[in-house]
């Protein structure tokens, strides 16, 4: 999660909006994002209290205006907060330069103002909401571990080619190469959205690693785009539990993996775009311009990988592909998910049917036939993996479709679109 004082983030990334959106999402726990800014932090400390054991809500409901379009039901879901940051370690290690992001968590404010305290000695807080700083990793996973009882670190991202501990471009072959000898207070590991479990499957060195999946929303219509589902008290040191050991760690709602951006390999100015084996027949280059590929996810888990895609190491916690319900509906009617249109029409539908994690994956079709038909065709391909894919690739977005391009998506193709 980010706020609106990380770099390229929406100014409604407040803590009344991201409430708001995940009660319309179906999430109960959210990170706050951000908490070494300090402008942010005093934010959370004014305005959230403690609830469960190391979560906090919020002091004050939503405004009337924010929590306008939520029905009752759902506006009244509760909505508790984790204190959370993301933070980017740039520096030389082996000869190179290493860019690694991290995800942080803290049980309380007074860990948090003391990891805060050793990273404002080295890195100027203010400056992002994400913080950069010249440590290695593994004296940023020692700074972490040392700021209270219950502090943690969650590799972010782990293939992403810039940014990932296993990145093409600036990361390692091994967790041990990254974080030494405090290797083994590591526990988790969050696939981005560019892999999905069974991508990281085929790798045997993770099996000992429990895989998470968060959205790294930069604005919360994004919140839930994918996430991690627990079957435990709602609790801090019940998650942290069931990361550690796995037991209530139910499993990850994810991308497709072809959604991201950077799931296969090219050069995106070029316009090429090129899967694992052809890379290796061009030798990684760019055929237009000479220069080199982004290296891909895909790619870069078949360099590390010793299983076979479709292996599943025993007592796995499962998962499941969709794509977000304003996706499907802009779709449906031919426009993109932003749009206005689209807004409206998933306002009706919540308000008829509850969350939106719900209508994709719990509601049945036949409920929501009754309210949208041609939604419900659409989430019956999804549930069954019928969908087209087109991979992103060196920074650009892929893009998943339940629908053929020249399938009629209503009923009758005279009439305007319409979900009914």
């Amino acid at each position: 999660m980010h706020s609106k004082y990380s770099r390229a983030c929406s100014k409604d990334s407040d803590l009344e909006h991201l409430t708001w959106w995940a009660r319309r999402k179906g999430v109960t726990l959210l990170g706050t994002g951000d908490f070494t800014h300090p402008a942010w932090f005093d934010r959370l400390r004014d305005d959230l209290v403690p609830a469960e054991p190391g979560l906090f809500r919020l002091r004050e409901e939503p405004d009337r205006e924010i929590s306008r379009t939520l029905p009752p039901s759902v506006a009244a879901a509760q909505v508790r907060f984790m204190l959370s940051v993301e933070v980017s370690t740039i520096y030389p290690q082996g000869g190179r330069s290493r860019k690694i992001h991290h995800l942080v968590y803290m049980p309380d404010f007074e860990a948090a103002e003391a990891f805060n305290a050793k990273l404002g000695r080295i890195a100027d807080l203010g400056s992002d909401g994400r913080p950069v700083v010249g440590l290695n990793s593994r004296d940023l996973l020692e700074a972490t571990l040392s700021s209270g009882d219950g502090a943690y670190l969650v590799p972010a991202h782990v293939w992403t080619p810039w940014f990932g501990v296993f990145g093409s471009k600036s990361g390692f072959d091994t967790l041990e190469e990254c974080y030494g000898d405090l290797t083994d207070e590591i526990f988790a590991l969050e696939t981005g959205l560019s892999s999905d479990p069974a991508m990281n499957w085929r790798v045997s060195g993770l099996d000992g690693y429990r895989l998470v999946s968060y959205s790294d929303a930069h604005s919360p219509p994004i919140v839930a785009r994918e996430t991690t589902v627990f079957e435990t008290d709602l609790d801090y040191f019940a998650i942290l539990r069931a990361l550690r050991t796995g037991d209530g760690l139910a499993g990850t709602i994810e991308f497709y993996p072809e959604e991201g951006k950077y799931h296969v390999d090219g050069h995106r100015k070029c316009g090429v775009r090129m899967d694992p084996e052809e890379t290796r027949r061009h030798g990684g280059i760019c055929p237009v311009c000479g220069r080199k590929l982004t290296v891909g996810v895909l790619s870069r888990v078949e360099d590390l990988a010793d299983r076979p895609a479709g292996f599943r190491p025993d007592g796995a916690a499962g998962f499941r592909n969709l794509v977000p319900l304003p996706e499907i509906v802009g779709e449906i009617f031919g426009v993109g998910p932003k749009s206005k249109r689209v807004r409206a029409e998933v306002d009706r539908l919540t308000a008829a049917m509850g969350p939106e994690l719900a209508i994709l994956d719990e509601l049945p079709v036949d409920d929501i036939a009754v309210h949208a038909p041609r939604l419900a065709e659409a989430v019956a391909r999804l549930r069954r993996g019928e969908v087209t894919k087109d991979p992103g690739y060196d920074g650009e977005f892929g893009a998943i479709h339940v629908f053929e391009p020249d399938e009629p998506k209503n009923p009758d193709p005279d009439d305007p679109p319409t979900l009914f």
